[in-house]
This record gives structure tokens, sequence and C-alpha cells, in this order.
């Protein structure tokens, strides 16, 4: 026992010799991940769209036009510009520099008076579907904002015989009229993110990503890099098994992870204020997540020749993760078959079980299907190396 010990920490001691020694992977090592952390903290702080570039086209030039510019024009999702040309049959959102166009055709004002609303023309860029829906429901809001104000300029202004007629008006119907005058409200409460913060949703992600990339990468260089140096058949011939060797591969990247994740935690905690629930219950989650990834890496390197070789599979295998694991969208928005797919990840798992944790505050018995599936990702991918590595030898 003490001896194979020993012989892991003699691999794992040489492993951590070969990262220290490259200036260029411990640079990745100690700038990216709170580089990283900052830059798509920043991107994903705010969840709400602003200063959307958009043009207002009063054409109609009325007082109930301008009524409506005066609630449109000082919402923060809208910047609004002056136009560069006239307006015609078909807009050019592109040529106006705008993601969105509203227009308030002629006669506007006076179809209100008539009693036969013209419609409002709004043209939205779709090439971005998120700020087009977004913006649409901004605007059905302005809207709804200035109906309101006029159905109150015209209660106020109602001549008193039309008050006192109402006052004949049993009770009953009186109180019905005033409730369907009024906007009806919806008492709203919301859990586990009040302020609806979405830095605190993607956080994970941030992790995940940041950790999933550097040790995938990285691991998938190692047996590789023995390979290309000569050292890898000398390594085989030695007296070490092929567990000690997995074993001592994997643990000096382990530690190293781990700082990387005390470092992302602490940026995300002092910077962005993102409290952390349950400490112990995440750094489980962590660690099976970061064995599963560097078990997946070493086995990318156990059967790969060159590093680009297994740079090219590494790569190939975090292009679908990072978009299909819900690390910043929700899995409710993919097609069923894609969400079957998606749960093959470990990224997808522990994006899961971390945002239960921290956010929920819920109990080991809602991600302990995520725990499981971790656990069997990690002994399969650090089980599937070893034995790749002593068929190798045989």
């Amino acid at each position: 026992m003490i001896a194979a010990i020993h012989a892991t920490l003699s691999v794992a001691y040489k492993e951590f010799l070969h990262i220290v020694r490259d200036w260029r992977i411990m640079l990745l090592l100690l700038i990216l991940p709170p580089f990283f952390t900052l830059l798509f903290g920043h991107a994903f702080e705010a969840g709400a769209i602003t200063g959307v570039p958009a043009v207002l086209c009063d054409i109609d030039q009325s007082a109930e036009s301008g009524k409506l510019a005066a609630i449109v024009r000082p919402k923060e999702t809208l910047q609004w510009r002056t136009p560069v040309n006239t307006l015609s049959a078909t807009p050019d959102l592109l040529r106006q520099g705008v993601k969105a166009m509203l227009v308030i055709p002629a006669g506007w004002g006076r179809s209100l008076k008539e009693g036969t609303p013209i419609p409002l023309r709004l043209i939205l860029d779709g090439s971005d579907t998120s700020s087009a829906s977004y913006i649409e429901g901004v605007m059905h809001e302005s809207l709804g904002e200035f109906q309101l104000a006029q159905r109150q300029d015209i209660i106020d202004n109602l001549p008193e015989s039309v008050l006192e007629l109402g006052q004949e008006l049993p009770m009953e119907v009186r109180k019905q009229l005033v409730s369907l005058m009024e906007p009806w409200t919806l008492q709203s409460e919301i859990l586990y993110n009040p302020k609806l913060r979405f830095i605190e949703f993607v956080v994970p992600g941030i992790i995940g990503l940041i950790l999933q990339l550097l040790t995938v990468t990285l691991m998938a260089c190692t047996i590789t890099r023995e390979r290309e140096s000569g050292t890898f058949s000398q390594l085989m011939v030695t007296s070490l098994r092929r567990g000690e060797i997995v074993v001592g591969k994997v643990l000096p990247y382990l530690g190293i992870s781990c700082i990387l994740i005390a470092m992302t935690i602490a940026v995300v905690y002092f910077h962005f204020d993102v409290a952390f629930r349950q400490p112990a219950v995440l750094a489980l989650i962590c660690l099976l997540f970061l064995l599963s990834s560097l078990g997946l890496g070493l086995l990318i390197s156990s059967f790969c020749n060159t590093q680009t070789q297994a740079i090219q599979f590494a790569v190939f295998y975090l292009l679908p993760v990072f978009p299909l694991s819900g690390a910043f969208a929700s899995l409710d928005a993919l097609p069923a078959n894609i969400r079957f797919i998606a749960q093959t990840f470990p990224l997808t798992h522990f994006c899961h079980a971390f945002r239960l944790i921290n956010m929920q505050n819920a109990s080991l018995d809602y991600i302990a299907g995520d725990l499981i599936f971790l656990t069997l990702a990690a002994i399969v991918t650090c089980g599937g190396a070893g034995l790749l590595l002593s068929r190798q030898t045989d």
C-alpha cells in the first residue's frame, strides 16, 4: 500500500514539474480563470436588455402621438435616434442603423377620438430573436400605460350630469364598472432569486465552462506529450501499475483545478456579491465534476498519438457542450430529443445541481441523480483511460 502511494506520488510530482516548467500553461491557469470570470460575469450581470438603437417616426404629429412619445422615449430598453432618411413602404433597419422602428401613422390621434384606432406599426429586427420579443413586450407595456392615461383623462373630463346619472346605478354595478375601468393587478412573489439577477443563474455556467475548457484540453495533452517526447514508452515498461499512472496524472491537475475553483468563486463572491450556500455540498459537486472532466481529458489523451489530435478531439467534444448544457440558458427552451442528448454531458448535471443547492438551498435528495451521474462519469472515464493504457502495452 505504501509502495503504491509512493509510486503514484512520484508520477504526480513528475507531472507537476511538467506543468510548472511550462510558462504558457501556468499563464493559462493563473490569468485566464479570473479574467474570464470578470468578463463573463459583467457580460451576464444584468438580465435586462438596454440601449437598443431604435427610431420613432411620428407621422401623425398630433397631441395624442406626442403623449405616446413622452411615455416611450424614457424607456431604458431603447435608445432613440433620428431617422436618417424618409420612411418607405419597407423600412430598411440596416440602413437606419437600428434594431426597431415605431411608426405612428397619419390620422392616429383622430382615430382614437372616433373610437376606431389605427394600429401602430412596429418594425423589428428578427435576426436577434431575444431582443425582438423583449422590445415588443416593452412596446405593449408602453401602449398600456398610454391607454390608462387616456382613459383617466376621459373620466376626469366627464360632465357632471353623466356622473349624477352614474350615481343612480345600483351600488354593485357601480363597483363593477369602477373595477373594470382600473387595471387589475397581479400580486407576484419571486422565490430563490428575488432580484432576478442573471449573474446568479450563470455562475455555475461560468465556473463549469472555465474548468472544463482548461481541464479537458490540458489533460488531453498529458499522455500525447509523453508520446511525442518519447518518454511514454519508458513509463509503460516501468513497474508502475496503470492505476498508479492514471491517478498520478490526474492528481496535479486536480489540485490546480481546486485552486482555480477557489479563485473563480472568490471573484464572483467579492466582485459580483453572489452568496454561496452549503459550501460542503458545493465542494462535493465541484470535485465530482472535476474528476469527470479530468477523466475525460485523460481518456482522450490515451487514444490520441499527438497533442494536435488531442486538442481536436477535446474541441469536438466541447463545442456542443457549451450551448446545450444549460450553462447560460434554460434547457426548457430545447426540444425534447436535444434535451435527452444534453443529459449525457457532465456540465449539464453540474449546473443543475449547483443551482439547486446555491439558489434554492435544496437538500441532497434533489441532486442525488446528478451526483450519481457525475460519479459514474468519473469512474467510466478514468477507468476507460486506464483500460486503454493497459491494452496499449499488452
